[in-house]
């Protein structure tokens, strides 16, 4: 009988399969680390150009809110200047009125029969004190003031006997009333 010893081959064959085998798990193996290798480079170029894009979105912001700083400034200089504006408009608006109202009290006060001791003007509201020879005198005054367009509400809040001056009797008198509101002209 022959025997044919066939060991030889399959250790060969043994060695040839894990050849092929450790083969495959070191290209598996560089295979693997090139693609990592490759996602990582990817990946540091991507957040590379992420952080430059955050470096210029925070240059930008940095910008931005300078200038909204320079407009805040702006603006409450705006609004200093408006305050400013509107009260020089109210003082040009009102700078007339004393002269006006000693005016029109001079034009409507009785001549030779009354004199005016004190005018006051309280937000619109005028109390004028006087003296005069009579009540009469004093009754065509407050007729005078209400018919005057620019007058309302005449009040006489007292009228009394004054001292005695050179054998007259006079009467101190005293009268409030408003301002009337002006009406707008038709444009």
């Amino acid at each position: 009988m022959i025997r044919i010893n066939l060991l030889p081959f399959r250790a060969a064959r043994k060695k040839e399969n894990i050849r092929r085998q450790v083969s495959v798990f070191l290209l598996s193996l560089v295979f693997v680390v090139i693609v990592a290798s490759w996602f990582s480079f990817i990946l540091s170029e991507k957040i590379k150009s992420l952080d430059s894009r955050i470096k210029e979105t925070t240059a930008q912001v940095e910008k931005y809110n300078k200038i909204n700083k320079e407009i805040a400034d702006i603006k409450k200089k705006l609004d200093i200047l408006n305050k400013k504006i509107e009260v020089i408009e109210s003082l040009d608006l009102t700078r007339n009125a004393p002269v006006e109202l000693l005016d029109d009290m001079s034009r409507l006060f009785v001549e030779k029969q009354m004199w005016l001791t004190e005018i006051k003007d309280n937000s619109g509201i005028i109390q004028i004190v006087g003296i005069a020879l009579d009540n009469p005198t004093v009754a065509e005054y407050m007729t005078r003031i209400e018919t005057s367009p620019k007058y309302v509400g005449v009040k006489l809040l007292s009228i009394n006997q004054d001292t005695t001056v050179k054998g007259l009797e006079l009467k101190k008198f005293n009268i409030k009333f408003q301002k009337a509101t002006p009406k707008k002209q038709a444009e």
